[in-house]
């Protein structure tokens, strides 16, 4: 019966992918359920019993253990409550399946420490307690069943109306969706309306976690301030460029704090020289540094391990130089399930992990990996990767896990991300009206302007920002992003704000041209 709605879930996961609130190229909520379903259905296939209790066991732990992004792990939640309320049965009977439902309702909105109605949540507490109002009169679990898939469809049709998200971008739930697909092909099963697959699912490949090797020499960490007149932030930038990378210069024409990585810290010491005097100099060898990190990795005795979900080959180098222990590869479109985060963790050199998800639709999976882990593993809710670069800027290895978690919070808080991407089809969200195409940006996960270009768009969100206290503006720019395009973007925010740092760093993230921290 699962079997089926799951390969009518399969037919139907791209029109769910489609309802993404937002119109960004990142729909994946018919996915994760999909995929979610199919760990579950292949766990229960390799189960050696067949009663309905050993079946529904096998099918809620492959469900845990596969589960991506919230709408996933929901989902395992309710099959939790049907193998619960089959403990011990050879057979499913109505009464067993609505028990199941309304337990696995109670276990989803517990999952989730703000749970919000008109989702997936409200979709299975209302179907469920209709099948449960139906059943004391009627035992049949095909009519039961009809009764749970008619609340779930018009469930699902109400959701606009109990989240403002939802009616403004005029889009029903997608995770809801997804649960009446899933109902609804259980009632075809039931009916004898399932049809024979004629094609095998498509494979999905995952990519697995990476731990960061040495790569190559990183040369010397170089900070010094020069005293001089008539200095020239912008001169002294691109002449430090030339020499080396990471380059930070802030400052005023009579005093400049310069950062840099270079092969050759004299190179830099003496152009700086020319320029006026030197203080507060500061050389470090950051490949000793790397091999002493390195070294306390390959040890049994690191004490504190990080572990972050990271897409793209520049973000996964920026995390690499920032000393993560290990990279679960993964993010918009590609949620790692809750296994991947617990074989990530399980992986590291360390008995305490601190699990940094980098993704609003990742946290809820990444705690279900704390739970399941025999290590003592903390998750600092980075809900971006401008979150999860700050947080792990403040990472200590001479602090304590609390100590840590503490100060990553405070650090991921203090981070501002704005996000620039193109609009995938015609929408209008509250007083925004957007083509295919068009350019959109987001602040902090929310949609707030839509323009003509890129600049544009990145112009407005930032203008919405408080930027009195801000020090540092870093673009990440993505894997489609015409080098060109963005250093026109760079220049442009350096005029404007000629008080704050502009970083240029390539991200090669997909989907989004530009990934912006404010610090």
């Amino acid at each position: 019966m699962f079997g089926a709605a799951t390969a009518w879930l399969e037919r139907n996961a791209a029109e769910i992918n489609s309802l993404n609130v937002f119109p960004v190229p990142d729909g994946d909520t018919g996915t994760n359920m999909l995929l979610t379903m199919r760990s579950a259905m292949a766990e229960a296939s390799g189960s050696p019993k067949e009663s309905a209790s050993a079946v529904a066991h096998a099918m809620a732990h492959g469900a845990l253990m596969g589960a991506r992004g919230n709408s996933g792990v929901i989902l395992s939640q309710i099959l939790r409550g049907l193998a619960i309320r089959l403990d011990g049965k050879d057979s499913l009977e109505a009464c067993d399946l609505v028990a199941g439902l309304v337990e696995g309702s109670s276990l989803a909105y517990k999952a989730l420490s703000r749970p919000v109605e008109g989702t997936i949540l409200t979709v299975i507490r209302e179907a469920s307690a209709a099948a449960q109002e139906f059943s004391p009169t009627n035992n049949d679990l095909r009519a039961v069943m009809e009764v749970a898939v008619t609340a779930a469809r018009d469930s699902v049709a109400r959701t606009p109306s109990l989240l403002l998200v939802l009616r403004e971008a005029g889009v029903v739930d997608a995770g809801g969706l997804g649960l009446y697909v899933i109902f609804e092909g259980l009632l075809r099963f039931l009916k004898g309306e399932t049809e024979e697959r004629h094609e095998a699912p498509e494979s999905i490949s995952v990519p697995q976690v990476r731990i960061p090797v040495n790569e190559g020499f990183y040369g010397y960490c170089t900070e010094f301030i020069i005293e001089g007149q008539n200095l020239s932030l912008d001169q002294i930038r691109q002449r430090l460029e030339a020499i080396g990378e990471s380059v930070l210069v802030v400052g005023d024409e009579g005093t400049v704090r310069v950062h840099v990585h270079t092969l050759d810290p004299g190179n830099a010491l003496s152009y700086a020289t020319s320029l006026g005097t030197l203080r507060q100099v500061k050389v470090h060898s950051m490949d000793e540094q790397h091999e002493e990190f390195m070294a306390m990795q390959q040890s049994a005795l690191m004490p504190i391990a990080t572990v972050a979900v990271v897409s793209g080959e520049g973000l996964d180098k920026v995390f690499t130089s920032l000393g993560i222990t290990a990279i679960v590869p993964g993010g918009q479109t590609m949620n790692p399930s809750t296994e991947e985060l617990v074989q990530a963790v399980e992986a590291v050199p360390s008995d305490m992990v601190l699990l940094l998800p980098n993704n609003s639709n990742i946290v809820l999976a990444a705690e279900q990996a704390r739970g399941l882990s025999a290590k003592k593993v903390e998750v600092v809710p980075t809900e971006s990767i401008p979150q999860g670069v700050a947080a792990l800027l403040a990472f200590s290895h001479e602090a304590d896990l609390e100590e840590n978690v503490r100060a990553m919070e405070r650090a991921r808080g203090a981070v501002r991300t704005v996000e620039a991407t193109k609009a995938v089809r015609e929408a209008k969200f509250g007083d925004l009206v957007m083509a295919k195409g068009q350019p959109i940006g987001f602040l902090d996960g929310e949609l707030v302007a839509a323009g003509t270009s890129m600049s544009q768009v990145i112009n407005e969100v930032l203008a919405q920002i408080d930027l009195e206290e801000g020090e540092i503006i870093t673009l990440y720019y993505g894997v489609d992003t015409q080098g060109a395009e963005v250093e026109q973007i760079a220049e442009a925010l350096r005029q404007k704000y000629p008080k704050l740092e502009v970083e240029v760093i390539y991200g090669g993230q997909p989907h989004y041209n530009y990934i912006i921290s404010v610090e």
